[in-house]
């Protein structure tokens, strides 16, 4: 990954990131209440609310500057895609919450990994600053799932 020291390119990538982190918890959720599991569903939910916080936080942080819109061949992801575009293609009616949680355990990992790296390597104070910030939203994510991993082991 290429180091971003540009505030507005900073701000380009935790918009998209944050839009694909809601839009993988939203369809968590509607896949959780397909499969009956109202309170998985619910937590689900929760957290694409606070990714579409984190997205409207980093929406107003650009303020009035016109952010970049990049192609997709030039954003700076670590493997060539936004870290929070987790695959659904394993859910299906037979998917379970163990299964959701570890999908979204792994691309909340992905972010945050993003965002620190961001901080570790960035000459601009702003973004450093920024940057930090995401990451530590992004770590209280993954306690959560945790938390709720624990209460879903993996079956045999």
């Amino acid at each position: 990954m290429t180091s971003i020291h540009d505030a507005d390119l900073f701000l380009a990538h935790a918009c998209v990131l944050e839009e694909d982190a809601a839009n993988r918890f939203s369809d968590l959720s509607e896949a959780m209440k397909t499969y009956g599991n109202q309170e998985v569903a619910a937590f689900f939910g929760q957290m694409a609310t606070f990714s579409r916080m984190h997205l409207a936080e980093a929406r107003q942080r650009s303020g009035f500057r016109k952010l970049p819109d990049l192609k997709a061949e030039e954003f700076q992801w670590p493997d060539g895609e936004s870290p929070e575009a987790a695959s659904m293609e394993g859910s299906h009616y037979l998917m379970t919450v163990e299964y959701a949680l570890e999908l979204a355990l792994d691309s909340e990992r992905r972010g945050q990994a993003f965002y620190a790296e961001v901080a570790r390597t960035t000459t601009d104070s702003e973004v450093r600053m920024m940057a930090e910030e995401f990451a530590a939203e992004e770590a209280e994510h993954v306690a959560q799932l945790e938390v709720w991993a624990k209460r879903y082991p993996q079956t045999a």
